[in-house]
């Protein structure tokens, strides 16, 4: 499709249902039109030539303002491109917006809204940006992750998102949260469509991760710390994935809750917030009023931690990463629930990342696929985990698991 009419095709869909949705924080369709034109008339720039993105609103934007979900930036525009935009554009790609994100990529929730189910949470803090892929408003579009905002959003809205390892994606030009933890992620619907753009934002060929499994895949099913909270459907599809995946070949061994993940999951939050406090602390010191209640709370909890116990938290995420390297001398992937259970109901909160965030802390790949349908009709979704720096190996292996759950039964 040439990019015009690809372009086109977006706003038609966005202009239908952006008033339901509400996955956009900025967009400009003339603007977009141009640009796509341009590329109709040049020469090929790269691999994603003509296709249009949309880029979470904590990304800087040389030519479209820059929020960071809060009104404190309202208006606000960067002097260049964050490193990932830039290299979406040298590759051809399309800026097609800015996305929604909840306060700087926080729990407060902004203003989306689930495509299939308007009265529930599209998950966040990469709201807009798996909503409009979720809606068809745009095939590609990048998010971030620090605690559960790429997985949990993907899951919710029923599309594939890829986390990539910690530092594959330069986060030059981003709001920072947790420098340590934060993750450039990428939405779509198939995992070839993430797959490309990920690659590239890395800095590898295009096809670099577009390799297939030689054979079934080791599987560690988990089951953690707060299993307790996974609702029946969730843990159902966990399951019925299982024996699909089983049925294929693949060899599936179940771990329940293990000690040195349990006390990752508590430093995660520890780093998290303290991380936060500092990266938030121009805010903090000169628009503190304008600063939800909920983000209050989290800056102040960062701040009253002493920097011993930050020391501490980040010994234990060390050593949990040097245990969890030793398991995939046996194990090719980690296979969990993506979220608790479908998108809660209401717009209050965006879930609950409690399955996601020890990965965000221990640094590894992970994809969330579809993987059914709740009570309520809603997607459930799988989540894959992969080595460390071992990217090409977890969407090979994402790959053949999109295969086996597609399969007619």
């Amino acid at each position: 499709m040439e990019a015009e009419a690809a372009v086109r095709a977006c706003l038609e869909r966005i202009k239908a249902r952006e008033d339901v949705v509400r996955a956009w924080a900025y967009i400009d369709p003339k603007e977009a039109l141009t640009r796509a034109r341009e590329r109709d008339r040049d020469t090929v720039r790269g691999p994603l030539h003509g296709l249009p993105v949309g880029i979470k609103d904590i990304m800087d934007t040389a030519d479209m303002p820059t929020a960071y979900g809060s009104a404190i930036y309202a208006g606000h525009r960067p002097a260049a491109d964050a490193a990932c935009v830039a290299l979406l554009r040298a590759a051809g790609a399309i800026v097609l917006g800015k996305t929604v994100t909840t306060e700087f990529a926080t729990i407060h929730p902004g203003k989306t809204r689930n495509p299939l189910a308007p009265g529930r949470t599209p998950g966040g803090s990469s709201s807009g940006s798996a909503a409009a892929v979720a809606d068809g408003m745009v095939p590609i579009a990048l998010g971030t992750q620090t605690m559960g905002s790429v997985i949990r959003p993907a899951a919710y809205c029923g599309v594939v998102g890829f986390k990539p390892s910690f530092g594959l994606v330069n986060r030059a030009g981003i709001k920072a949260q947790a420098e340590s933890i934060d993750t450039v992620g990428v939405f779509g619907r198939t995992v070839s469509d993430v797959a490309p753009v990920a690659a590239l934002l890395a800095g590898a060929r295009p096809d670099a991760f577009d390799g297939a499994l030689q054979r079934p895949p080791r599987i560690a099913l988990y089951r953690g710390p707060d299993w307790s909270k996974v609702e029946r459907s969730a843990e159902e599809a966990l399951d019925a994935a299982a024996r699909r995946l089983t049925d294929a070949g693949a060899a599936i061994r179940e771990v329940g809750d293990l000690e040195i993940l349990r006390k990752a999951l508590d430093a995660h939050l520890k780093i998290v917030v303290y991380e936060l406090a500092r990266a938030l602390a121009y805010e903090w010191a000169s628009h503190r009023r304008a600063l939800s209640a909920v983000l209050t709370g989290l800056i102040e909890a960062g701040i009253a931690c002493p920097f011993d116990e930050y020391l501490a938290a980040q010994a234990v995420a060390t050593a949990a990463r040097e245990w969890i390297a030793g398991t995939f001398s046996e194990t090719d992937l980690w296979l969990t629930a993506s979220a608790t259970g479908e998108a809660p109901e209401g717009l209050e909160s965006t879930g609950d990342p409690v399955l996601n965030r020890v990965w965000s802390l221990l640094h590894l790949p992970v994809l969330t696929l579809p993987a059914g349908r709740g009570p309520a009709n809603l997607p459930l979704g799988i989540q894959v985990i992969g080595a460390f720096r071992r990217d090409a190996a977890l969407l090979a292996a994402a790959r053949w698991v999109e295969t086996q759950l597609q399969k007619e039964h």
